[in-house]
This record gives structure tokens, sequence and C-alpha cells, in this order.
């Protein structure tokens, strides 16, 4: 009796199939290869027409912000490097700079509290960052700068008895301390949580592993905690400091010159709106791209050894290679043609010799 396999001809195949061992084994036995088939791509027109109508969109964005007379370009570019504006700038850095990392020592101080043994500590703790994460930052500089209609004098002594040393908080805390204070405060609840979620996606096995071996706690935490740690913490730390770039603007409401503030006080004399604010716009996402770049080189150097396959090419690896194609490439078309004029002058030269 016949089978399905005998009365069925064989599925016909394409002359390339079973080129790739990896992905494809090949044809199965008593197969027949077609030598004229040929593989053909699927073709996905949704793909190249959505791609169409995003650059279109593109397209028209750009033309409108270009040909926009509102925007005033040639006032953007007189006020981009003004001292003022270039002094805010400064303010604004050294702001993020000071408030993040202190806030990342209050911050790992309390991861610690966190995921201490002793009930106390937790719950001191939790409840910092739960009113802290549960209150506007703006609210938070509000407070603080009004400390002195809660706390007209701080004192340091014995509760319940004499103070020692007493200060007027009128004279302690002007607009910057003030900002300092408000936003270290803050950046500290927030870091507390990324740094206790760091230290939680390390195995226990490997904390295990290493006290069986005896090693101290100050070369687990070096070699196998941070190390790892900073996998989960690098990428939600990035965020973090741009978040803390653009936070600092709202410490303009407390009059501090930052970059903001600064544009204000000249578009309010010179009713420039729009152009002063593309200058602060346009300084937010330069300083931004440049710490974007920052945070893409300290994640790759945190994950090495994540995959087996190696880091990928970063984007400068990626335009040396594909220069050095280009250059391979023309060498190679160079030294075709250099071949076949050499091969043409071989022919001829025996015929002219007759």
């Amino acid at each position: 009796m016949a089978t399905p396999q005998d009365v069925l001809p064989a599925p016909a195949l394409t002359k390339n199939a079973g080129t790739n061992p990896d992905t494809d084994p090949g044809p199965p036995a008593g197969a027949v290869v077609d030598p004229s088939a040929r593989l053909v791509a699927r073709r996905r027109p949704g793909q190249w027409i959505s791609a169409a109508v995003a650059l279109l969109l593109f397209a028209m964005a750009v033309s409108s912000a270009i040909r926009n007379k509102a925007f005033q370009w040639d006032v953007v570019a007189d006020w981009f490097t003004a001292t003022s504006v270039l002094n805010g700038l400064t303010l604004t850095l050294w702001l993020t700079a000071v408030t993040l990392g202190l806030g990342f020592v209050l911050g790992t101080l309390l991861a610690t509290m966190r995921l201490s043994s002793n009930p106390v500590l937790r719950t001191l703790s939790w409840i910092y960052i739960w009113i802290f994460r549960s209150t506007p930052a703006l609210v938070q500089l509000l407070l603080f700068f009004n400390i002195g209609a809660l706390y007209p004098t701080l004192g340091l002594g014995i509760p319940f008895g004499p103070e020692f040393i007493t200060v007027k908080t009128v004279n302690l805390f002007g607009p910057t301390l003030t900002a300092v204070i408000g936003l270290t405060l803050l950046e500290a609840a927030y870091a507390a949580e990324v740094v206790r979620g760091g230290i939680l996606s390390v195995d226990r096995g490997q904390l295990e592993a290493a006290s069986a071996l005896g090693l101290s706690r100050w070369r687990v935490l070096r070699r196998i905690i941070v190390p790892q740690a900073m996998r989960s913490i690098v990428p939600t730390a990035g965020n973090m400091l741009i978040s803390a770039l653009k936070g600092t603007s709202i410490i303009s409401v407390l009059a501090v010159s930052d970059l903001l503030y600064s544009v204000q006080l000249v578009y309010l004399q010179s009713y420039q709106v729009i152009p002063m604010l593309m200058v602060a716009t346009i300084w937010y996402i330069v300083i931004t791209t440049v710490l974007s770049i920052g945070q893409y080189y300290v994640e790759r150097h945190y994950a090495k050894g994540a995959t087996r396959d190696g880091l990928p090419p970063t984007p400068l690896q990626k335009a040396r290679a594909a220069w050095r194609r280009l250059r391979a490439a023309a060498d190679a078309g160079t030294a075709g043609g250099t071949a076949a004029g050499t091969g043409t002058d071989a022919k001829t030269a025996p015929g002219e010799q007759r």
C-alpha cells in the first residue's frame, strides 16, 4: 500500500537552504532542491508607510520651528552665551552635583537602615522616605524657606533642659542654602530606594557562598555586592541625575539665580519671553545629552561579564567599523580596476607583437 510520502511529491527547497547550520539544518532526506528558486524577504508595507508618515511629521515640525519668526533665533543666538545665562547655568550644575551627591550619601545610610535587622531603624527610615516622597518638592522648599515661622531659633543642648548654642533661623537659612537642604533631603528619599533595590538584586546565594569561604564583610561588599548592584543602580541613578538637573528650576520661586531665573530676569525687562525660554530649553537639552552619554558608558562599564556574548560595540566603534569597510571596498575596487587594466594589456600585447 502506498503511503502519503510515496504519492505526494517531495517539497521543493531553495538552493540557499542549509547554508547556515545553526538556524537551518538543511534539506531533509529525499527532498528536491530547486536551483531556480530564491529566498525573498517578507514585504512589510506598513513599516514603510509608518516611517514615511513619521518623517513627514518630523520635517513639518522642523520647518515650522525654523520658519516661525516668533522664535527669534537671532535673539536666542545673542543671549545663548551671555554672562548672566552662563552664571545661572553654573549655579544649576553646582546645585545638581551637590544635592545629588549629598542625597546619595544620605540615601545610602537610609537604605542601610531599611535593610537593618533593628526594627527601630527600619521604621524611622521608612517614615522619612514616606514623608518626603509623599509631598511635592515645591511645598517642601517653601516650608524650609519659611522655617523661621515655625522655629524662630534653633538651639543645641539638653532635651527639656538648657541650650548651649542658639542661632536665629532668619540669619541661618538663605535662599541658596534652603535650596540645597530641601533638594538634598528630597533626593535622599529617592536614592534610598534606588540603593536598596540594587542591593536586593544581588543573589543571596552568592553572599552565602562568600560567607562559607570566610571572606570579610568589606571584601564581600566591595567585590560581590557593589559591582552587581551597580548594574541596577546606575540606570535609575542616571534618571535621577537628569531629573535633579531639571528639578533645580523650581528654586526660581526662591529667587535663586539658576538658569531659569536668569532668563526670567531678562525677559521681564525685554519682554522677549519665547526666545529667552528657548535659551534655557536648549541649554537643558545640551546638558541632558551630555549626561545621557556619560550614563551610557557607565552602564557599559558595569555590564562587563553580564552576558556571554560580550558587550555590544559603541556608536564610535560602529562608525569606525563602517569607515574601515568603506575603505576596504574602495581599495578592492581600485585593485580590481588595476588588475582588469593589466589583464587587458596582457591580452593585447601578444597581438601587437604579431
